[in-house]
C-alpha cells in the first residue's frame, strides 16, 4: 500500500481507470481531489482533445493525476509529445508493448505503469523498465486478456513474477474487494466500472443508467478474434455472439463492429446498437454518485472489513 502511495504521491492507493468515453478531466480531477489518482482516458481522444483535458485537469486539481494511453490506438507520437509538452508526470500504458515508449517517457521524467493480463506480460513489462504493474483480471470491463484469468488467480501469480508495485484491477467496486486484492499481494487497486457510473464520468446519462440496471451475468467477453472486450448484453452484443457461434471470420466481425461503436454506446447513449463496455461488478452498482461519496465509502468499507478480519479467530 505504501509503495503505491509514495510512488504516485497520493493519499489512498486507489487509481481510477482511464476508460474511453468516461474518463475525462472532470472524473480525473475529482478522483485526485478525493485522495486517489485520477486518470484521463486518452484512448477516445484526438491529440487536441487530450491537450484540452490535461489543461482543464490542471486547473481543477493541484493533486497528482495521470493519463492512460492504449498503445493499439493511432496518433501515438502526437499523444506522447503532448504528454511531455504539458508536463504530465504519470502515464499508464495498456494494450501494447510497453518497451516502445517507456524509455522515452522516463527520459522526460514521467512515471510509467503498464496494464497486463498475465504473469508473463508482467515479467516483460518489468524488463521493459516500467515503474508499476496493473494486473487486470477477466472480470474487468472493456478490453481484456485472452487468457480469461480472474483477478483472484492473477494477482498472486503476478506478485510472484515481479517485484514492482502492483495494482489489482477487474472486479473491484467495494472496500471489501480492495482488502481482498491486497490480501492477495496487491499494493493498491485500479477501479473502472464504479467510476464510469459516477456523476463526474463523461459517459452518457443513459449509459450510466444501463450500468446500474445490469444484473448478475449481464455482461460477457466477446470478439476474441479481434480484441477481446466485455460488453453489456444488448442487441448489438447478441448479433456479435450469434456471429461468433456460427463461426464468423475476423473480417466479418470487423464489418459487424464497424467504426465508432463504443462512442455511439457510451458517449452518445445508443443502448441498443452501441458497444457498452463495463465490468462484471456492474451488478454491485446501484446508484449514480459523486466521486467524493464513492471514495469515502470505499475507504470506510475497507476499514470496516479490515477490522472485521482482525477480530476473526485463528484457525488453530
Amino acid at each position: 500500500m505504501e509503495r503505491i502511495k509514495k510512488l504516485f504521491g497520493i493519499q489512498y492507493p486507489v487509481v481510477s481507470g482511464g476508460m474511453v468515453w468516461c474518463s475525462g478531466w472532470r472524473l480525473a480531477s475529482a478522483v485526485s481531489n478525493s485522495g486517489g489518482l485520477g486518470l484521463i482516458g486518452a484512448g477516445s481522444m484526438h491529440p487536441d482533445v487530450l491537450r484540452e483535458h490535461i489543461k482543464k485537469t490542471k486547473l481543477a486539481t493541484s493533486k497528482p493525476f495521470g493519463v492512460n494511453v492504449p498503445l493499439l490506438y493511432p496518433e501515438q507520437e502526437k499523444l506522447m509529445e503532448i504528454l511531455v509538452v504539458e508536463g504530465v508526470k504519470i502515464v499508464f500504458t495498456s494494450a501494447g508493448n510497453p518497451k516502445k515508449w517507456t524509455g522515452f517517457l522516463h527520459d522526460h521524467g514521467i512515471l510509467v505503469a503498464h496494464v497486463v493480463s498475465s504473469a508473463a506480460f508482467a515479467e516483460k513489462s518489468e524488463a521493459a523498465g516500467v515503474d508499476a504493474i496493473v494486473a487486470e483480471g477477466f472480470e474487468a470491463g472493456g478490453h481484456d486478456g485472452r487468457e480469461e484469468t480472474t483477478t483472484m488467480a492473477l494477482i498472486p501469480a503476478v506478485k510472484k513474477a515481479t517485484s514492482l508495485p502492483l495494482l489489482a484491477a477487474g472486479g473491484i467496486a467495494t472496500g471489501q474487494q480492495m482488502l481482498a486484492a491486497m490480501a492477495l499481494g496487491a499494493d493498491g487497486v485500479q477501479i473502472g466500472s464504479l467510476f464510469a457510473a459516477s456523476e463526474e464520468s463523461s459517459a452518457h446519462a443513459d449509459f450510466k443508467r444501463s450500468i446500474i440496471e445490469t444484473a448478475e451475468g449481464g455482461t460477457k467477453l466477446v470478439l476474441k478474434q479481434l480484441a477481446p472486450v466485455r460488453l453489456i448484453k444488448n442487441d448489438f452484443f447478441k448479433r456479435v455472439e450469434e456471429a461468433e457461434l456460427r463461426g464468423a471470420s475476423a473480417e466479418e466481425l470487423k464489418e459487424l463492429l464497424g467504426k465508432g461503436r463504443a462512442k455511439k454506446g457510451m458517449f452518445e447513449g445508443e443502448l441498443s446498437e452501441g458497444e457498452l463496455e463495463i465490468g462484471q461488478v456492474a451488478s454491485y452498482i446501484h446508484e449514480i454518485l459523486p466521486v467524493k461519496t464513492i471514495m469515502e465509502k470505499l475507504i470506510s468499507d475497507y476499514g470496516e472489513a479490515r477490522n472485521r478480519i482482525n477480530r476473526m479467530p485463528d484457525l488453530v
